[in-house]
Formats: structure tokens, C-alpha cells, sequence
């Protein structure tokens, strides 16, 4: 059986809550493998709304195992809170649909505390990322810092004491710093012992239970945060997140070898959108803009920020599909586009007179790239709810065609609608 990896494939926002969902059906496992509940994914089910932050997208599907991987940070009070509104909604959720990595960090209110105070302080000079303010980032710090507290630290109170003690050091000094109050340790402790066994409930090793489901040959669909532009190597940096989005980090992010990756189905949007600060060269400041994030409904999920707007940037996809391994992408959000005379494409950019095919590197660089850019006809007619290829007007038929020449790579999937079966498929990631 194939196991499928998910990534966004532009700066996140693309859409990939529907895909995972469409293909969660066909899946025995869904399991997440990076970033934290900073990340929101939607899920629309017989005109039923789902908003997800930790949790896998395959909760919502019963008989399937969700599992939430070494390679994602958690905030344990944010999940138990996010299991009772989804409980609410009538989805169960026990120990046995869903896992927990015993080697995942946890975030700490001291995390988002950091988080916030930094940006605070950023806000008026350039050196504002644009962060959730949720301890994303902080969390990674502390874990290559060798100094987070993980989910199997809850299960012994001495070493818990251990964890926080080494983690206070640091923390309590920085604060300091930042004029902020020292970390009550007690109090801390006491919190983390109430809510260990709401978390060490579904803790397991996560890494000996996804390599004997492939050995079983069970099907696995790797489920990522955010998008590759997003990654903390291959993104815009430093405007990106603190983990690695693409998908080369589904294996180590759950305990499998890369052996385990069979297919990469890369999200895109038939436009582009980012949220929060960092470069975007094809973005409109414009009408065409806010009649892009209009018709796309184009708020954070987790935010509720406004997304920037703008077009289609074959050059950046082109250059993600690369890094990723992008065996083919679904397209999101055609229907966004209808109504719309001329559509524009961005093939590269100009950067001092000289026309390059990707994003480069350095920062003073992307700042001054200006999109090189096609122009092909629009449509009139509605896309939306479209099932089939025949459903289409020519027109969108041959948009879908020059982004697949632009960007080396084949549309696998086309989605017209955020309803989970309104949705082309071209080829099944699936199949062996």
C-alpha cells in the first residue's frame, strides 16, 4: 500500500485541511509530523464546520487512528480544551483513535509568554516576524536547547521537577531581561501534574506503532502545518516558522524511515496568500487583491488576520515542488477566479536587471525582486462544485494546464469547493 505525504506548497493557507480530509477516507492513519496548534486547518462535512489546531485532520473520520508525532510541539492544555469542543460536535476521540508521541515537547505558558513579549518589542522595526504569539518558536528553542519538557516527563514526578528546574534556568534569566516576572516554579509543577494524565492517556511510542502498521501494510497519510515557504531552511527567512514544513520531515517527525514515503501531494492554491510579515512578490495591493480575499473568505483560521492576496507564482511553486519532491499537487480554490477578464502568472523575476526563475536567497534580494508575469484569459462561468473535467469552461482548463508546464509538476487532484466531494481526481496518491 502507498503512504502519502501532504505539504503545503506555497506559505500555508492552501487548503490542505479539505485534501487531508478527502483522502483520510482511504487511509488507516493519519498522523501529524510537524509544527504546533499556531496552524489551522478547516474541514467542511455535510455543511458541518470542524476547525482543527492539534488535532489531525483525520479525528473527524471514525475507525482511522490520528496520531500527533515526535516532530510537533504541543500545548497540552490546548489539547484537551480543542478534544472537547470537537467532542461536542459529536466526533469521539479515546485512546484509541488517537496517539501521542512519547517524545513530544510540550509548550509551556511561559513559551507564549516569550513569544509575545518578543514581538511586542519588535513591533515598531523590521524585526517583527509576524508569529502567532502561541510559543511555536520558543518550544522549538528549548527542544534543540536540550531543555523542553516532554510528554513522557509527565509520567514521573522527579523527573519532571528535573525538566523544569533546567528549563527555569534559562527562562528566569531571559525574562529578566525582557521585564518579566520570574516563572512561579510551584505553581508550574502543580499545573503539569493535574493535567498529566488528561495528556498520558493517549501517549505511546509513536515510532514502534507507525513502523508495525507499515509493516501490516496499512496506509498512512502524513499530515504537515503551514507551508513550504514557511520552512525554517527553504522558506523566507527569517519571516518563516520554526520547524521543517517540507516533506523530507514527515519520516523523522513520527519515527519512519524515508523508505516509508511513497507519495507527495503538494497543496496549492490557484492564487497565492500569505499571512502575517516577510516578501511577496506577486501580491496586490490593488482591487483585483480584495476581490481575491473577498471571494476566498481569506482569514486565519487561528487569527482571524487578513491574508495578503496576489497571483499565481509558478516560479515559487516551481521551486517548492523541487525542494519537497512533489510527485503531483491538488489544486485548491479555482473558483475564486471566475469572473475574473485576464488572469496573471508569475514565471520569475527581475532583481537589478536580471531575470532569475526563483526566489533567491538573501533577504535584500527577495525585497527587491519584481514579478515577470504572463497574462491568460479568464472565464465567465462558475467553476465551483465542479466534479469532473467536463464541468469546467476551456478557459480554466487551460489555466490548470500552464501552471502544470510552469511548474514541472501534474495536478493530481482539483478542488472547486470547500464541500469535501467537490473535488477532481486525476491521480490517486494511493495507488501502489
Amino acid at each position: 500500500m502507498a503512504n502519502v505525504v501532504v505539504v503545503g506548497a506555497q506559505w500555508g493557507d492552501e487548503g490542505k485541511g479539505k485534501i487531508v480530509d478527502w483522502l483520510s477516507s482511504r487511509a488507516d492513519v493519519i498522523a501529524r509530523f510537524q509544527g504546533g496548534h499556531n496552524a489551522g486547518h478547516t474541514l467542511v462535512i455535510d455543511g458541518k464546520v470542524y476547525k482543527l489546531n492539534a488535532l489531525p485532520s483525520g479525528v473527524v473520520r471514525g475507525g482511522k487512528l490520528s496520531v500527533i508525532g515526535n516532530g510537533v510541539v504541543l500545548d497540552p492544555w490546548h489539547l484537551v480544551t480543542e478534544i472537547a469542543k470537537i467532542r461536542e460536535q459529536g466526533v469521539e476521540i479515546s485512546p484509541e483513535t488517537l496517539m501521542v508521541a512519547e517524545n513530544t515537547p510540550l509548550i509551556m505558558p511561559y513559551h507564549g509568554e516569550l513569544d509575545r513579549a518578543r514581538e511586542a518589542q519588535a513591533a515598531d522595526s523590521k524585526a517583527k516576524i509576524g508569529t502567532t504569539g502561541r510559543g511555536i518558536g520558543p518550544c522549538y528553542e528549548d527542544k534543540v536547547g536540550r531543555r523542553v519538557i516532554r510528554v513522557a516527563d509527565l509520567a514521573d514526578p522527579a523527573t519532571l521537577e528535573l525538566r523544569v528546574d533546567r528549563a527555569l534556568v534559562h527562562h528566569n534569566a531571559l525574562r529578566a531581561g525582557l521585564g518579566l516576572e520570574p516563572i512561579d516554579r510551584d505553581a508550574l509543577i502543580a499545573e503539569l501534574n493535574k493535567i498529566a494524565p488528561e495528556i498520558l492517556q493517549y501517549a505511546a511510542p509513536v515510532w514502534k506503532v507507525m513502523n508495525e502498521m507499515r509493516r501490516a501494510g496499512k496506509r498512512i497519510l502524513f499530515e504537515g502545518a503551514q507551508g513550504s515557504l514557511l520552512d525554517i531552511d527553504f522558506g523566507t527567512y527569517p519571516y518563516v516558522t520554526s520547524s521543517n514544513v517540507i516533506a523530507g520531515q514527515a519520516a523523522t517527525g513520527v519515527g519512519l524511515g524515508p523508505n516509508a514515503i511513497d507519495f507527495v501531494l503538494g497543496i496549492v492554491k490557484a492564487y497565492t496568500t500569505r499571512v502575517g510579515e516577510g516578501p511577496f512578490p506577486t501580491e496586490l495591493k490593488d482591487a483585483d487583491g480584495e476581490r481575491l480575499g473577498t471571494r476566498g473568505h481569506e482569514f486565519g483560521t487561528v487569527t482571524g488576520r487578513k491574508r495578503r492576496c496576489g497571483w499565481f507564482d509558478a516560479a515559487l511553486v516551481r521551486q517548492t515542488c523541487a525542494i519537497s519532491g512533489i510527485n503531483g499537487i491538488a489544486l485548491t480554490k479555482l473558483d475564486v477566479l471566475d469572473g475574473f477578464e485576464t488572469i496573471k502568472i508569475c514565471t520569475g523575476y527581475e532583481l537589478d536587471g536580471v531575470v532569475l526563475d526563483y526566489l533567491p536567497t538573501a533577504a535584500d534580494q527577495q525585497a527587491r525582486c519584481t514579478p515577470v508575469y504572463e497574462e491568460v484569459e479568464g472565464w465567465s462561468q462558475s467553476t465551483e462544485g465542479a466534479r469532473s473535467w467536463a464541468d469546467l469552461p476551456g478557459a480554466a482548463v487551460k489555466y490548470v494546464r500552464r501552471i502544470e508546464e510552469l511548474i514541472g509538476c501534474p495536478v493530481a487532484m482539483l478542488s472547486t469547493s470547500p464541500e469535501r466531494d467537490d473535488t477532481i481526481l486525476v491521480t490517486d496518491p494511493f495507488a501502489d
